[in-house]
């Protein structure tokens, strides 16, 4: 897909004499086709809102996206975009990033194609750090093809495929990322467009490969799946929102908070005039993930609220730049190569005739 648009190209670097944008700009042609009441309307009219404050020239933007619900989402943005293959979304974006890294690159995907049959590219373009960000809807479900049990699903969970109940234990998407080395993670959520717009902006001016895992609501084969934390009236006793250098702290009157014992963490409550001390402080900069790791693993199942905001944001090179230097260091190395030389390279001794 394309944008309808003829501007000459200009940096991905934001400038500040580049043509102011609105959110108009950005609305592409196309009949939005989602469910009604599909959370992916949320986290396209939060993105939609975003990019015209990121001071990126449009004709810089790219969204590639895989197979799915979500993967509608190029057409919807009125960019340039790829809806591309099932799971292989990483792949194009990586390719494209490198001969034109200029660009920013978004990656919309979903539990299903981002985590099952596209798991493993999605752990190596992490792993470079090429610079992108990672949108990945997170439903527990597989929504296109009809309600299919997915990576995320939960234990003992009956799907038309999993008639019985899901035996597969569910992958962490927030784990995954941390092992995988993602130098920005962060965990946002479909009802809440304030919180979803500052993750994106955030994991948008991020240098290197930027992941967010989006909580979002499939209203037809798995509604309700994050009730307790999408609900506003339950929200406060269920989530808590990190804060860099701020105590971890949640409930509707922030009178409970997270402490540890040992490595263990545990859910202590406190009245206003007598605060615990020794509530550890988030720090999403550390170079060690293990304090993010074992953020990603608080579970309500265990009593404990689900995390959101930023887990980590570390400074990495991106390979993008590493392979720029390489080249660079190998061509003064070597010197550039003639017509001559590459022929002789494609017809040295490595080469055969049959006949």
């Amino acid at each position: 897909m394309a944008p309808d648009t003829s501007a000459p190209a200009q940096s991905v670097v934001p400038q500040s004499g580049a043509p102011s944008l609105t959110r108009k700009d950005f609305v592409s042609n196309q009949d939005v086709r989602w469910c009604p009441g599909c959370g992916d309307y949320a986290i396209l009219s939060t993105a939609l809102n975003v990019f015209p404050k990121l001071g990126i020239p449009r004709e810089r933007f790219v969204m590639v996206s895989g197979i799915g619900c979500s993967s509608r989402f190029p057409y919807y943005v009125n960019t340039y975009g790829f809806h591309s293959i099932h799971g292989r979304a990483p792949t194009f974006a990586t390719g494209l990033k490198l001969v034109r890294p200029e660009l920013s690159i978004w990656i919309i995907t979903g539990d299903g194609d981002g985590l099952s049959i596209g798991g493993n590219h999605l752990i190596h373009i992490m792993r470079r750090n090429i610079d992108c960000t990672i949108l990945l809807f997170n439903n527990r479900i597989y929504g296109l093809t009809k309600g299919q049990c997915s990576p995320t699903s939960e234990m003992h969970k009956k799907t038309k495929s999993t008639p019985l109940g899901s035996i597969d234990y569910p992958v962490n998407p927030i784990s995954l990322a941390l092992a995988a080395e993602a130098t920005f993670i962060a965990r946002t959520l479909d009802t809440d467009p304030k919180h979803m717009a500052s993750i994106f902006q955030q994991a948008a001016e991020h240098k290197g490969t930027s992941f967010v895992e989006i909580f979002q609501n499939c209203i037809i084969f798995n509604d309700k799946a994050f009730e307790p934390v999408a609900d506003k009236t339950t929200r406060a006793d269920n989530a808590i929102f990190l804060e860099n250098g701020k105590p971890l702290v949640y409930g509707k009157d922030g009178l409970r908070g997270i402490r540890l014992n040992g490595w263990k963490p545990e859910v202590v409550s406190f009245d206003e005039s007598n605060p615990p001390s020794g509530l550890p402080t988030h720090d999403e900069m550390a170079e060690d993930p293990s304090w993010a790791y074992l953020l990603s693993r608080m579970d309500p199942s265990q009593g404990f609220p689900v995390p959101f905001g930023v887990f980590r944001r570390v400074h990495r090179t991106t390979y993008e730049d590493l392979m720029a230097q390489q080249i660079s260091e190998a061509q003064h190395r070597q010197g550039l190569a003639s017509t001559e030389a590459l022929q002789e390279l494609i017809t040295g001794e490595d080469t055969w005739t049959v006949s």
